[in-house]
This record gives C-alpha cells, structure tokens and sequence, in this order.
C-alpha cells in the first residue's frame, strides 16, 4: 500500500519506465558519442578538448580535499539542472544527460587508443559507480516532474505536490551518491590510478 503523502503518479514513474528510458537514454547517447568518435576522430578530438577544459581543468587541484570540495560542487550543480529541466517539460533534462552521455563515449573512445582497458576501468569505474547512478536517478526525477506538469495540464496531477516528494527523493538518493563519488575520485581513484599505470 502506498503512502498517503506519496504521489501516485511520481512513484510510479520512478520505480517504473521512467528510469529504465533513461538509462537507456543515456546508453544510446555513451554509443553514440562513441560510434561518431570512431568514424570521426576530429569531433572526439573537440569533446575531449571541451571535456579537459571545462570539467578537468576545473578539478585539477593539488589539494584532494579541495578537488573533492570542487568536483562535489560541480556533480550537484549538473544534477540540480538534470532535476529542475523536468521544468521544461524534460526539455532540458534530456540535452544535458544525452550531452553527457556523448562526451563520455566519445572521450573513453579517444582514451581507449592511448591506454588499456584495465587504466580506463581504473579511471573511471571506482568513482562512477556511485556518479552515474547520481546521474540517472537526477535524470529520471526530472522527466517525473515532466510527467507531473503533462498529467496536470490534463487535470490529473499536483505537480506542486509531486516537485516536493521528488526533491525528497533527490536529497535522499541523489545528493549522498555524489558526495560519496566525490570522495572517492579525489582520494581513491587517483592511487587506483596509479596502481595500474
């Protein structure tokens, strides 16, 4: 029996279709930036450039607890975008998580030319077992709040409500997946890193 103060509506979009759509979403556009990578290398050349000077070269800091304070902020802010463009209908969620899905397939393609599977694993399994999951779940809340206004345009839903109950669910799951991510990018995956190299 569902709790009363559980929106019908977002409960069963989250635990539904809706995250099975955007993982797979998300698996589409990680091939896609792959396949367009190995057909033209130049564009995987640009993402990468765009990825090192945007997100890398915002977190290469010496200190580990300042790059985790960083990459923290930075995993929140994209997160927060990822929920809040359910606003724009999911609009803006879904550009942001197929972009995201397209630098990452296009950069681990570039990456994979230069270092084994086994350094690519290293660099980006320990933390990304908790980031993209972060990632997905942000994603799936904000088409939910898409759904919410669509089912309210037609007089079926809350969405005031429904925004409420899935912010809970943001801050529960949502916000320690990626605290804990940040840590582990900053203090574990650099030894593993080393490790392997």
């Amino acid at each position: 029996m569902s709790d009363p103060g559980v929106s019908p509506l977002s409960e069963r979009s989250l635990l539904g279709t809706t995250t099975t759509v955007t993982i797979l979403l998300f698996i589409i556009s990680m091939i896609v930036g792959w396949i367009g990578t190995v057909h033209n290398p130049a564009i995987g050349n640009e993402l990468l450039s765009l990825f090192q000077k945007e997100i890398a070269g915002q977190i290469t800091i010496e200190n580990p607890v300042d790059m985790c304070l960083k990459i923290f902020a930075n995993n929140l802010e994209a997160c927060i975008l990822l929920f809040l463009g359910g606003a724009t209908f999911g609009i803006l969620t879904l550009v942001i998580l197929s972009l995201n899905g397209i630098v990452i397939g296009a950069v681990t393609e570039i990456i994979s030319k230069g270092h084994s599977a086994l350094f690519i694993a290293a660099a980006i399994v320990p933390h990304g077992i908790f980031e993209v999951p972060a990632f997905i779940i942000a994603s799936a809340l904000g088409f939910c709040m898409a759904q919410s206004l669509i089912a309210e345009w037609y007089g079926a839903a809350d969405t005031a409500a429904d925004a409420g109950h899935l912010a809970r669910l943001f801050l529960l799951y949502v916000l320690p997946l990626i605290a804990i991510a940040a840590v582990v990018e900053s203090f574990i995956t650099p030894a593993i890193i080393q490790i392997v190299a």
